[in-house]
C-alpha cells in the first residue's frame, strides 16, 4: 500500500467584522455614559455618598434581607409540601395545593399585601386552641393579638410567603416531573413508602432542576420586598430611602442608594447560585461522562 504525504493544513479564524463593530459601539455608549454620569449634576454623587452608608438606611437593609431571608425559607418549606401534595394519591391533597396555588398565583402580590396589612381591622387576635373552655381567664391554647405593632413585620413575612410559596409549588413540580418515572417505580419495588420515595429517591434528583428557578425567585423576592409599603410600620430599604429623600426634596440620588445596595445582594445571592448549581451538577456530569 503506497502511502501519500499531506500538507498540513493551515486553519485561517473566521474574521467577523460586523460583530467587532458592534461590540465596539457599545463599549463606547457604556464608557461615553459613564462619563456624563459622573458629570452630572443631577446624580448628585456627593449626596450618593453620603446616604450610602447612612445608619437608617443600613438598618433597612437589614430589614430587606431578614423579610428576604424568612420569606423564602418559608415559602420553600410550603412550596415542596404544595408540589408533593399535587403529586399525592389522595384526592384531598391534591385539590387543597390546586386551590391554594390558583388562589395565590392568580391574585397581585401587592394586592395581597395590601390585605395582610389590613388584618388587624378584620381580625383583632389570632387564637389557636379549645373555644369557650378557660379557667381562672386562662385558655387553653395560643392567643396573639395581631394589632400589636411588632407582629407586622411577621404578617409582611407571610403575605410574601405565601405568595412566593405558589409560584414555588410549580417550580418543584416541575422539578419532580423531570425525574424519571423508573425512578419511583424502582423505590416502590424494593418497599419504599410513597413519602420516602420523595423523600430519598425523587426530590434529591429533581434538585438539579429547581435550584436555577429558585436562584431567580430569591433575587425576585429581594425587589419584592420593597412592596412592603402596603404594610404599615415595615420599613424596608426602598421606603426609607423614599423617606429619606421626602426630606432633602432630591429623589435622585437616594434612588441610586436603594439600586446600589439592591445590586450588591444580588450580585453576592447569584454567586451563591452559581456554586450551589455547580455543587447539584456533578453528579449529572458524572452519568454523563460514564455514558460517553
Amino acid at each position: 500500500m503506497q502511502s501519500t504525504n499531506h500538507p498540513p493544513i493551515k486553519a485561517v479564524p473566521l474574521r467577523h467584522p460586523f460583530r467587532w463593530a458592534v461590540a465596539l459601539f457599545l463599549v463606547l455608549s457604556a464608557a461615553a455614559f459613564i462619563v456624563d454620569a459622573a458629570h452630572r449634576s443631577a446624580y448628585d454623587w456627593k449626596s450618593f455618598r453620603k446616604y450610602i452608608f447612612d445608619t437608617r438606611v443600613l438598618q433597612a437593609a437589614g430589614v430587606t434581607l431578614a423579610l428576604t431571608a424568612l420569606a423564602m425559607t418559608f415559602a420553600i418549606t410550603l412550596g415542596i409540601s404544595l408540589a408533593v401534595m399535587r403529586r399525592s394519591p389522595n384526592p384531598v391533597f391534591r385539590s387543597v395545593s390546586w386551590l391554594f396555588i390558583w388562589i395565590f398565583r392568580g391574585t397581585p402580590v401587592y394586592v395581597q399585601l395590601v390585605f395582610w396589612g389590613l388584618l388587624s381591622t378584620i381580625y383583632h387576635s389570632f387564637f389557636v386552641g379549645i373555644p369557650d373552655i378557660h379557667f381562672n381567664n386562662f385558655y387553653l391554647g395560643f392567643h396573639q393579638a395581631i394589632s400589636q405593632n411588632f407582629s407586622l413585620f411577621w404578617i409582611a413575612v407571610i403575605g410574601l410567603s405565601l405568595n412566593e410559596a405558589a409560584y414555588m409549588a410549580e417550580i418543584v413540580r416541575a422539578g419532580l416531573l423531570s425525574v424519571d418515572a423508573g425512578q419511583e417505580e424502582a423505590a416502590t419495588s424494593i418497599g419504599m413508602s410513597w413519602w420516602a420515595t420523595m423523600r430519598y429517591v425523587v426530590i434529591p434528583q429533581a434538585m438539579r432542576i429547581i435550584i436555577p428557578p429558585t436562584g431567580n425567585e430569591i433575587v425576585s423576592m429581594l425587589k419584592t420586598t420593597s412592596l412592603v409599603t402596603a404594610v404599615p410600620l415595615v420599613t424596608d430599604l426602598y421606603a426609607r430611602t423614599r423617606d429619606i429623600s421626602a426630606e432633602t426634596y432630591n429623589p435622585i440620588p437616594l434612588l441610586l442608594v436603594a439600586s446600589a445596595w439592591y445590586l450588591a445582594f444580588t450580585t453576592i445571592l447569584m454567586v451563591i447560585q452559581y456554586y450551589i448549581e455547580k455543587r447539584f451538577a456533578r453528579g449529572q456530569a458524572t452519568l454523563m461522562a460514564a455514558a460517553s
